[in-house]
C-alpha cells in the first residue's frame, strides 16, 4: 500500500487523517468523481451505483461525490461532472473505478476529463487505479473463503486456486493478475495456483480450466478478480460448469466477485484523498507506452487517441447486447464474435456483445491528463496487434464454442 492512512468510514480511527485539510488554508470547494466503465448488464450497473453510494463515509464530508460512465451506460463522464460543477465544486478529483491499469484507466477517460478541464476551466485531478493493496488482497481473501465456507472439507495442499482476470493488449495489467494470485496463493496456502483470462489474452478460461483439470487436484475454486457482474462473469461461471461436466470426479467452486467490500472502499478512498497529499504517486509504473516492454516495444510513444465516445450511454438496450440477438452463442458469450470478425480482416473492434477493448493507444507519461486527444477519427480504427493472437489457449480457443 502506499504511505496514505488506514482508511475507514467516518467516526472510525482513520478520518482525522485525511489529507487535504484545513491545516493546509483554505481549500477549493472539492467534488469526487468515481469513472466507471459501463456494461451492457443492467446488474453491473446497478452495482457500481451501490459502491459509489457506500463511499462517501469514508471521505471528508464536505467532498459531494458523482459518477459517470466511459461507455454503454448512464450516466456518461460528463454528466457526472457536470453535476459537481452545478454543485460549485472548483476542483474535482477523479479515480478509474477499475481494478488495474490498463487502456480505459491509461487513455480513454483520461481523454474525457482532459476535454471537460479544457472546456470548464475547472481543475480536475486524476488518480490511480485500485491496484493492489492489503485491503484488495483482503477483499479477494475474503471471498475465496465465502465458496470454501460451504464445502467439505479438502485441505488447502490438495485444492488448486485459479484467478481468473479481465485480460487485456497491456502486459502490465496482465502480469498485476499473476502477481495477485501468487500473493493469494502463497498467503492461503493452497497446493497449486493458476491464471487465466475472460478475454483478449492468454490463456482464456476454458483452456485454463481444462489444463487444471489434468493436475489431479481434488478440488478447484475458480475466482474472478472483478469488480461486479456481467457478461465476463457470466462467461467465467459458464465454462466453469462445461469444465466441471468433463470432470467429475474434481470438485469445482465458484468464488463471488469482489463487489462491495470494505476493503474496496477503503482503497478507493486511499486513491481519492492521495491526490491531494503531499507527493502525488505516479498514475503507472511498468507501462509499455514509456519503456520497451518484452513482446510490445513497438507500443512506446504510439499516438493517442481514444475511441469510445461513440458509445456513451449505450446500454442493454443496444442492438447485440445480449446472448439471445447472437447467432454463435447459446446460454453465454463466449467472444467468438470477435475472434471472426478479425478472421474476416477487419482491422477494428466491433461493438456486439463482446466488447474486448483491445486498443493500443498511448498516453502521456508525465502523467498529467491534459492529453490533447483529438476525437476527429472515424470508427474503422486500427489497433497494433496483440503478439501473441495465435497462442492456443488464447482466443483462438474460442472457435470450438460454435453453436452447433
Amino acid at each position: 500500500m502506499s504511505g496514505g492512512p488506514d482508511f475507514a468510514p467516518r467516526g472510525g480511527s482513520g478520518a482525522e487523517a485525511l489529507p487535504g485539510g484545513a491545516a493546509h488554508g483554505p481549500q477549493p470547494k472539492t467534488g469526487v468523481l468515481l469513472c466507471g466503465h459501463g456494461s451492457r448488464s443492467q446488474n453491473a450497473v446497478e452495482e457500481f451505483r451501490g459502491l459509489a453510494e457506500a463511499l462517501p463515509p469514508y471521505l471528508p464530508p464536505d467532498w459531494p461525490l458523482s459518477y459517470g460512465y466511459l461507455e454503454f451506460a448512464n450516466p456518461v463522464l460528463r454528466k457526472g461532472l457536470d453535476a459537481l460543477r452545478e454543485q460549485g465544486c472548483e476542483r474535482i478529483l477523479a479515480v478509474p473505478g477499475m481494478l488495474l491499469a490498463a487502456m480505459h484507466s491509461k487513455n480513454d477517460i483520461p481523454a474525457v476529463l482532459a476535454a471537460y478541464e479544457e472546456e470548464t476551466g475547472i481543475e480536475v485531478l486524476y488518480g490511480r487505479e485500485l491496484g493492489l493493496t492489503p485491503q484488495m488482497l483482503a477483499a479477494a481473501r475474503a471471498r475465496i473463503e465465502e465458496a470454501l465456507a460451504g464445502a467439505p472439507d479438502v485441505p488447502r495442499h490438495e485444492t488448486c486456486l485459479v484467478v481468473i482476470g479481465r485480460g487485456a493488449s497491456d502486459p502490465d495489467a496482465n502480469g498485476n493478475v499473476s502477481k495477485i494470485a501468487r500473493m493469494l496463493w502463497e498467503g492461503m496456502g493452497f497446493g497449486w495456483c493458476e491464471v487465466g483470462y475472460s478475454g483478449v489474452t492468454f490463456p482464456l478460461v476454458e483452456p485454463a480450466l481444462s489444463h487444471v483439470a489434468k493436475l489431479g487436484y481434488k478440488r478447484v475454486i475458480v475466482f474472478p478478480y472483478f469488480l461486479f457482474s456481467g457478461i465476463l462473469i457470466d462467461r467465467i461461471y459458464g465454462f466453469t460448469d462445461e469444465v466441471a461436466k468433463r470432470h467429475p470426479e474434481i470438485e469445482w467452486l465458484k468464488a463471488p466477485y469482489l463487489g462491495v467490500h470494505d476493503g474496496v472502499l477503503q482503497t478507493f478512498a486511499e486513491r481519492v484523498t492521495e491526490l491531494v497529499g503531499e507527493a502525488v504517486p505516479p498514475t503507472c509504473a511498468a507501462c509499455k507506452y514509456r519503456s520497451a516492454v518484452i513482446g510490445f516495444e513497438h507500443e512506446v510513444g504510439a499516438p493517442q487517441e481514444s475511441h469510445h465516445h461513440h458509445v456513451e450511454g449505450q446500454g442493454a438496450a443496444a442492438p447485440g447486447s445480449n446472448v439471445a440477438d447472437c447467432q454463435l452463442c447459446d446460454t453465454f458469450c463466449t467472444g467468438l464474435c470477435r475472434l471472426e470478425k478479425e478472421a474476416a480482416g477487419h482491422g477494428h473492434h466491433h461493438h456486439g456483445h463482446d466488447h474486448d477493448h483491445d486498443h493500443g493507444h498511448s498516453h502521456d507519461h508525465g502523467h498529467s491528463h491534459d492529453h490533447g486527444h483529438s476525437h476527429d477519427h472515424d470508427h474503422d480504427h486500427h489497433h497494433p496487434p496483440y503478439p501473441h493472437a495465435d497462442h492456443p489457449h488464447g482466443p483462438l480457443s474460442a472457435l470450438k464454442t460454435r453453436r452447433s
